[in-house]
C-alpha cells in the first residue's frame, strides 16, 4: 500500500503575484526524515482542461497554434483554464465552442493528471466528446490565432507518431485513447 509521505510546510510567502498566469510560492519544507528545504518553489496555476472531441462521423476536431515557449507552431487538442466558478465539465464545453465553434455530443471525463506535481499547485482535466457537430464559428479572444483542423482518427494518430504534436498535456490523453481504441 502506498504511504503518504508529505512534507511539512513551516514557511509559505508569495513572492509572485502578477494573477492568474503568474503566481509563486517560496515555501520552507520538512520532509518526513526532519530534513528541511529552506526554498521549495511553487507555481499556482489555474486548473486547465483538454478536449478530445470526435464529431458524428468519428473524426478528431483539432487545432493547432503558436506556442511562444517553444518557439513553435504544433498541433493539439482544443484546451484552456477554468474560470472561477465554473466546473472542469463546463470549461471544457466553452472551450470547445469558442476555440472551434463545436458543440453537443455526450461528454465524459476521460483523465485528470497532475501537469508537473514536483512544483505545480494544478490539475488537467481532459474529457472525451462524442458525437460533436459544427454549431457556431470561433469565438476567439483577441490575442488568439487558432486553425481548426478535422482530421480522421488515422490522421490524428499519425501526428503523434510524426512529432506533430509535443505537448504532453495532449499526447498523453489522445495515447490513453488509442491504446483504449485501437
Amino acid at each position: 500500500m502506498l504511504v503518504n509521505r508529505k512534507w511539512r510546510v513551516l514557511k509559505s510567502e508569495r513572492i509572485i503575484d502578477r494573477g492568474p498566469w503568474l503566481r509563486v510560492r517560496q515555501e520552507l519544507v520538512e520532509l518526513p526524515n526532519g530534513k528541511q528545504i529552506p526554498s521549495w518553489y511553487i507555481l499556482d496555476f489555474m486548473n486547465w482542461v483538454n478536449i478530445i472531441a470526435i464529431t458524428k462521423d468519428g473524426r478528431f476536431v483539432l487545432i493547432d497554434q503558436y506556442r511562444h515557449g517553444i518557439g513553435k507552431t504544433y498541433y493539439e487538442l482544443v484546451a484552456g483554464c477554468i474560470d472561477e466558478g465554473e466546473t472542469p465539465l463546463e470549461a471544457a464545453k466553452r472551450e470547445l465552442y469558442e476555440e472551434t465553434g463545436f458543440g453537443g455530443g455526450e461528454w465524459s471525463e476521460f483523465l485528470v493528471s497532475a501537469p508537473n506535481s514536483s512544483n505545480q499547485s494544478n490539475w488537467s482535466y481532459t474529457f472525451l466528446a462524442v458525437g460533436v457537430e459544427q454549431v457556431s464559428t470561433q469565438h476567439l479572444e483577441e490575442t488568439e490565432d487558432i486553425r481548426v483542423h478535422i482530421l480522421t482518427k488515422e490522421e490524428t494518430r499519425a501526428l503523434l507518431e510524426a512529432g506533430e504534436m509535443v505537448n504532453c498535456h495532449y499526447t498523453a490523453p489522445l495515447w490513453k485513447y488509442f491504446a483504449q481504441n485501437p
